[in-house]
């Protein structure tokens, strides 16, 4: 049997691989030689899943990877209907960032709940100034999201004694659809985007949703930044539509320095690292390992992205 050619298109650190030595013949690539080489890989590794150079580098008839897997949740970086038309399957890091991102929200919930921004402000100027902070049993949550890390915000949510509703793309037990979303935001204390970038959510949260949302209410975003009008938002937090809001996702990366997002009052940014806690690259590399050795036993692979869909579906 031929030893497979596994392209990466890099990013630093590169992935420990090493269990792959004398299984597959790795080679590497940016986004100037990815084109040059895809034709000749049979698999490719996006470790570099910033990067939209698949996108552009995709080739059209002729030789392909066989399989491409990407070390992210989201796979909008790399789909084109190029990729979305062919036979090659697509898998993606489904698993690795549920709970680590169901973590961050929660702690941004308590953060804005108890006011800590605000302390923190208070204690850099040495001002004592006491306030009344929020519980957050019984207040209501609206997850936007139902795959796994939609799954598990709401799990951890609920130990908070959070009421919390999931949307989904389609209804089914447990889950809300998408007709119920207004409804839903309208009550709202809590309302969390973890929703993948499709057709269909892309923008979904515009000056519309934000003015249908309660004064009090908090928007949370940990999906995808385009899920989000960051127009809307900007002027929805200055006319104070709503009482506050936290990105970790935008709709450009990383935030430029001129942005208007970063002088909001009531809003939380931090650069896209929810789902990133000590050790997170060394699980990407093990997972995708893991998913190599079923992939040249021929097994069936998991994670295996519906390309026309842009995610995962549920199981």
């Amino acid at each position: 049997m031929t030893t497979p050619t596994l392209l990466v298109l890099d990013a630093d650190p590169l992935p420990r691989l090493g269990r792959l030595t004398g299984r597959a013949r790795i080679e590497h690539a940016d986004p100037t030689t990815l084109a040059a080489r895809l034709p000749d890989a049979d698999v490719l590794l996006v470790w570099d899943f910033t990067s939209h150079a698949v996108r552009h580098a995709w080739p059209g008839d002729g030789p392909r990877p066989r399989w491409v897997h990407t070390a992210s949740a989201g796979v909008d970086h790399l789909m084109c209907p190029e990729l979305a038309s062919c036979d090659t399957v697509v898998t993606n890091a489904r698993g690795i960032f549920d709970e680590p991102i169901a973590e961050y929200v929660a702690a941004l919930v308590l953060a804005m709940a108890k006011d800590l921004p605000r302390t923190l402000e208070l204690q850099g100027r040495r001002t004592w100034q006491h306030r009344e902070s929020r519980r957050l049993k019984g207040t209501r949550a609206c997850v936007v999201g139902s795959g796994p890390i939609g799954q598990a915000v709401v799990r951890t949510l609920k130990a908070l004694g959070v009421v919390t509703a999931l949307v989904g793309r389609v209804p089914r037990t447990g889950i809300h659809g998408p007709e119920d979303l207004d409804r839903l935001i309208a009550r709202a204390d809590w309302i969390i985007a973890a929703a993948p970038l499709t057709e269909q959510t892309h923008g979904m949260f515009d000056a519309r949703r934000f003015g249908m949302m309660q004064p009090s209410a908090r928007f949370i975003n940990v999906g995808r930044g385009q899920l989000v009008v960051e127009e809307a938002l900007v002027e929805a937090l200055s006319k104070r539509w709503i009482a506050g809001a936290a990105l970790d996702v935008f709709a450009h990366e990383p935030l430029g320095p001129d942005s208007p997002l970063w002088g909001l009052p009531g809003l939380i940014v931090s650069p896209h690292m929810s789902g990133d806690t000590v050790g997170w690259r060394d699980e990407l590399a093990a997972q995708f390992v893991e998913f190599f050795t079923r992939w040249e036993a021929g097994r069936t692979l998991p994670n295996v992205v519906d390309k026309q869909r842009g995610y995962v579906p549920g199981r």
